[in-house]
């Protein structure tokens, strides 16, 4: 009986706060990656990198990679690097490093410190404007380190972006052709400033300078109609400016909205973009 009343009593008595806290599990973390915060730059820009490395990178000290580098990182980091690793896996991509490119400090305000510097003109609400500056703070600060810490190649870099990092994304190919070597433009912000990057691209492609890179421009079936009539416009210009030695392609995802169309265009892109590095092409290989 004096046994019954104890069991009786355990199940009964409360069960202690050590009792009911969740098992504390570790948190995910992707492989491969790092995050690097810089210090404060001339213009008080906090930048910090999101960085993937190849599988190969520690096993090969002296090999040097291709870089992609990717505005928004915050956002876009992990579907550029799941794509890249699907890529890589079928040797449609070769091994490169993937640079996500963000802010560091506490809760950023991601949508006012992107607006200040993605844009090459000022937009509605007064900001952006800085796209050149950004630039050169790509120069100055973050190319050197990745080159020297990461081993990245300086005659192997790429740039990608969505929306406003999009725009910014075809602003640095006219503004500094010699920087990159492909372009992956998702959903580009065209409409900025009535369509600026279209005058921007007539201006230059009447100098008859050529762009020895790969570019790659898509827009979403559902994107808000405005904002996709600009990305057309775009779209359908690049055959008539006949920009000497660039090869680009363009493609409309379908049945996606805004967002909704950065995997497939990141994973296209990346496929056209590095398609002269590709290790095979076409089908499977037996």
């Amino acid at each position: 009986m004096k046994r019954f009343v104890l069991i009786l009593g355990l199940i009964l008595s409360p069960m202690t706060q050590a009792d009911t806290a969740p098992t504390a599990y570790p948190p995910h973390t992707m492989p491969d990656t790092l995050l690097r915060a810089l210090p404060v730059n001339d213009d008080g820009r906090s930048y910090q990198l999101h960085i993937h490395l190849p599988a190969s990178f520690a096993k090969e000290p002296r090999r040097r990679y291709p870089v992609l580098y990717v505005t928004d990182g915050y956002w876009d980091f992990a579907t550029v690097v799941a794509s890249y690793n699907n890529l890589n896996y079928d040797r449609v991509v070769p091994e490169f490093i993937v640079v996500g490119l963000g802010y560091a400090g506490d809760k950023p305000d991601y949508d006012k410190l992107r607006g200040w510097e993605l844009s090459p003109v000022r937009m509605g609400d007064g900001d952006g404007g800085h796209a050149d500056q950004f630039i050169a703070a790509l120069q100055k600060d973050v190319f050197p380190l990745v080159e020297r810490d990461y081993r990245g190649d300086p005659a192997q870099r790429y740039l990608a972006g969505s929306s406003l990092g999009g725009l910014f994304t075809l602003h640095a190919m006219y503004a500094h052709p010699e920087l990159f070597k492909g372009y992956i433009a998702a959903s580009p912000a065209v409409v900025v400033g009535g369509d600026w990057i279209i005058g921007r691209a007539k201006a230059y492609a009447a100098t008859g300078k050529p762009i020895k890179a790969r570019l790659y421009v898509t827009g979403a079936e559902y994107e808000w109609p405005g904002f996709l009539a600009g990305i057309q416009r775009y779209q359908a210009l690049l055959p008539e400016l006949k920009h000497p030695e660039l090869v680009w392609q363009n493609r409309t995802i379908d049945g996606e909205r805004h967002a909704g169309t950065k995997a497939e265009s990141y994973t296209r892109g990346m496929r056209f973009v590095f398609e002269p590095l590709a290790p095979e092409k076409g089908p499977s290989k037996d």
